[in-house]
This record gives structure tokens, sequence and C-alpha cells, in this order.
């Protein structure tokens, strides 16, 4: 062995033991904090619960007044679909006046009024009937609005007499969920709320580490160490990664076991696009910290720049479609926006080659420029 192999080994040998060294230091102060494990493993579970049993933008077994000012076969007839669907609980009122009342008290979302000349307009194909929707909350007024006139169009259509209306035949339509199956916001949710606890172990938690060690004036004894910046820096995102890929096992296992959500794609891309994300996201944690050096606002500026963010503009809650356009640049300038974009590509529809291939590109290369630009700022500050 030539003297510079000698000294490579022992400079390889020593970056071996001081990362982990400081490595173990990070742990034992991961864990001996409690604050850190309740966001880290806690929360993460709570979301978990939270997300999946308390969280539903389904609408189902809403409470619709029917005020029936004609009571013949016909009406009864033509109302059996809202008494027959699983989404509406009718309730049969007396009068228009007790149907108001219960729409004001929030006790019904809308109102169906036959009229007295619905059997007479019903022979003469001319039908109609009055509803009133509660519009305090548009999306639940939308969907309601759709049970409604499609289970009264179902009735009708069923229980109409042969030859009693002169219009063409109507189309049969048959519906078919793609990428969703059993139709429910579960499938949705659940794979957005990885990005969630991704985002806070990752981004929310390092954000506060090389912030902490200033205020406690723990960082100056390092700068007398013969460590570098990067094996700081690997030392304070090895624990957290730990962490974060434990939330992450988390979120897989119950999307299996507790929601039965279905995995279409390949596990293996599915880890690789969370490894990246996290490590944007620990890279993103860093470059707050080190610029900081304060705890609380490295907290509010990753809570600002991160975590709401990836919760109100990744998608997770809002089609970006309908945004505007403002919004919607800034939106895909975000990491999580992509990540959240990918993983329900690999959840539900599977490995779309077409959108997998550039947002795992993409993640990598916000990985890159994060973590370097960490590094930057560290060497700047322990120099």
């Amino acid at each position: 062995m030539t003297p510079n192999d000698a000294a490579g080994s022992r400079l390889h040998t020593s970056f071996r033991s001081r990362l982990w060294s400081l490595t173990k230091k990070e742990t034992r102060q991961l864990l001996r904090d409690r604050s850190n494990v309740a966001i880290g493993l806690v929360l993460p579970l709570v979301l978990i619960l939270l997300f999946g049993y308390g969280l539903s933008l389904d609408v189902t077994r809403t409470h619709v007044a029917l005020v029936l000012e004609d009571a013949s076969p016909q009406v009864e007839q033509a109302i059996a679909g809202l008494r027959l669907t699983p989404y509406i609980e009718p309730v049969v009122t007396r009068s228009m006046h007790d149907a108001e009342t219960l729409l004001r008290d929030h006790r019904v979302d809308a109102i169906v009024r036959i009229p007295s000349d619905f059997s007479s307009r019903l022979a003469a194909a001319d039908a109609r009937a009055q509803l009133i929707l509660n519009g305090a909350d548009a999306s639940t007024a939308r969907a309601v609005e759709s049970y409604v006139t499609g289970a009264l169009a179902t009735s009708t259509a069923r229980n109409a007499a042969p030859g009693a209306s002169a219009s063409p035949p109507g189309v049969a339509i048959e519906p078919r969920f793609w990428f969703n199956v059993a139709n429910t916001s579960t499938w949705y949710l659940v794979p957005g709320l990885i990005v969630l606890i991704m985002t806070l172990v990752g981004a929310f938690l390092t954000s506060l580490v090389v912030a902490r060690e200033w205020e406690r004036g723990t960082f100056e004894a390092l700068f007398v160490s013969p460590v570098r910046p990067v094996e700081i820096l690997l030392a304070k995102i090895v624990p957290y990664f730990g962490v974060g890929m434990l939330g992450f096992v988390m979120c897989l296992l119950a999307a299996r076991w507790l929601f039965e959500v279905p995995r279409a794609g390949s596990l293996a891309l599915l880890v690789l696009a969370s490894v990246l994300y996290l490590l944007v996201a620990l890279g993103t944690g860093l470059l707050i910290s080190s610029a900081t050096k304060n705890q609380f606002l490295a907290s509010q500026i990753a809570l600002l720049t991160s975590f709401l963010p990836a919760l109100m503009l990744s998608g997770f809650l809002f089609d970006l479609r309908n945004v505007p356009v403002i919004v919607r640049a800034v939106a895909n300038v975000l990491p999580a926006t992509h990540y959240l974009a990918l993983i329900k590509t690999l959840f539900l529809a599977g490995n779309v080659w077409a959108i997998v291939v550039p947002k795992l590109l993409l993640l990598a290369l916000y990985a890159v420029v994060l973590l370097a630009a960490a590094r930057a700022v560290t060497r700047k500050r322990i120099a």
C-alpha cells in the first residue's frame, strides 16, 4: 500500500467514525426530546386516523324534505327513487312552511316540492317538481342536486307509460369509475396524507435542529472539532430520514389494512418517490434552520413555506384547474404538488411512465438543489 492509499484509508475511516458519532448524538437528542417524538410519531398516527375515518368529501345520507301537494299513486312511484337511494334520507313534511323551517334550521339540505298538478302533467310528459337547495355549501348543494334530479329522472322514466311521450328514446348511461371503483374520497385522501406527513416530519422537524444548536450554544463546540459541514448535515439528516420513512410505512400499512386503498403501481417506484421527496423536505428544513438560527422563526417559516402550501396548494384539497392562473403557477413550483400527482398515479392508476419519469426527475433535481443550498449556508455559518 502506497502512502497515498494509506492516507486515503485513514481519511475514509475518520469520516465514517465522525459521521457515526454525530449520528448517534443526533439520534439520542431526537429521542430525548418528547416534542420531536410526538410530532414525528404520534401526530402522523393521529392524522392517519383523522383523515382516514373523520374526513370525507363524499355527500352521503343527506336529508331532503318532501312536500307532497299531490298524493296520487303516480307521485309515490315518481319519488320512489328518493326513498331507495342510499344517498338521500327523505323527510316528509305537511306543508312548505314546515319544510322551509327545517331548511333554515339546517336539519335538511334541500326541499323537493311536488305541485298539485304533478299527475296531470306527468300524463302529458310535462311534469315538474321544485327543488330548493341550501347554497351555503356550494359543493354539497351541487351533489344533492345531482342525487335528487337523477333519482327523480330514473323513477319517472321507469314508470312512464309506453307511448306516453313522442320524444325519441333516451340514452342509457352506464357509468364506470376508472382509478376509483369504490367512488369514495378515502382513496383520494389517504395517498395525499402521505405528502402531509412527509412534509411535517421532513421540513418542520428538521427546521428546528440547527436552530436549536445555535440557541443552546452547543453549535460553537463543533467549530473546534475536525468535523466538516457535510458530516454535520448528514448526521442531522439520518435520524429524521428514519422517522420520515417510518411515517411513510405507517401510511402504507393504514392504506392497505385500515382503508383498503388499492396500489396499482410499483412499490419500488412508490418508495423511490417518497425517498426523493423526503430528501427535498429535509433539505428545505435544514436550509431554513441554518439560515435563521432561531427555533420559533424557523418553525414559522417552515409552516408557511412547506406544510401549509402542501395542504392548500398541492391539489390535496382543491383541484388546481379551478384556481386562478397565478395560484396555479405558484402551486406548480412546489415539490409537494409533483409528489402528490406522482403517488396518486402510483396508487390508483399504475405505472404511467409519462407522469412517473418526469416527476421523479423533478423531485431528484429539487433534492439536489435544496441539499446543496443547505450545505452552502451551513458552510458560511461555521467557516
